[in-house]
């Protein structure tokens, strides 16, 4: 009898966007930014205006959300503000995609390695990861002083090395057109999910070609 041959993984790593991707971090972000904005005076952000504010950062996202021409002291203020109130109000309406716990726990079963890979600040990024999925990946990563921001490719390159694999068989999981490129400039695969921060229009744009419109199909697109 012909033995069974073993199916092979597309990809032997999956590096995760945090927010957008895993996690709907919406509400909590856009309760910060109002909260800043508020005590001076301004107008409070919808929560679809506080989306379209997001990416590269969150000095971006207050500079976004203030009124235009403000002045860039006031912006300091407000980032001031909105971190203060952040870091108290992390995991208040966060919380992680529908299927994302069980996916990242298939993928482990299959031997695939997990990382996370944020422009959120790193204690930050850490505190809702392994608040809301605990051990399930073996490296997560913020942004810090010494690391330039997706989409920079210096933190996929940070996170490689750490875990001791190539590139080659290696994808990028997230949301919008930061993680599209990001992936470009480090030289690994993408997938694009539709239920972040993005329409699939976006990330069609940015140049994504794989796309997953559950967790499910990530699953499937990856073992």
């Amino acid at each position: 009898m012909r033995k069974k041959k073993c199916k092979m993984k597309k990809f032997h790593t999956v590096i995760f966007d945090l927010d957008g991707t895993l996690a709907d971090t919406l509400g909590d972000l856009n309760g910060a930014v109002n909260a800043a904005l508020t005590q001076h005076g301004f107008s409070e952000r919808s929560l679809e205006e506080t989306r379209a504010a997001i990416g590269n950062g969150i000095r971006n996202l207050i500079e976004r959300s203030a009124p235009a021409g403000t002045d860039a002291a006031i912006c300091d203020s407000l980032l001031r503000e909105f971190r203060a109130y952040y870091r108290e109000h992390l995991l208040v309406r966060t919380v992680a995609y529908p299927g994302m716990v069980e996916l990242l726990q298939a993928l482990r079963d299959a031997g695939v390695r997990i990382a996370v890979a944020s422009n959120k600040f790193d204690a930050g990024t850490k505190e809702i990861f392994y608040g809301l999925f605990g051990d399930a990946a073996e490296v997560v990563r913020g942004e810090t002083e010494d690391c330039p921001r997706k989409p920079a490719p210096d933190i996929i390159d940070r996170i490689l090395t750490e875990l001791g694999v190539p590139k080659e068989g290696t994808v990028l999981v997230g949301d919008s057109e930061v993680d599209v490129k990001t992936a470009q400039n480090a030289g690994i695969d993408v997938i694009g999910v539709t239920w972040g921060f993005r329409s699939r229009e976006q990330l069609l744009a940015a140049g994504a070609e794989k796309f997953a419109d559950t967790a499910e199909e990530i699953r499937r697109l990856v073992l």
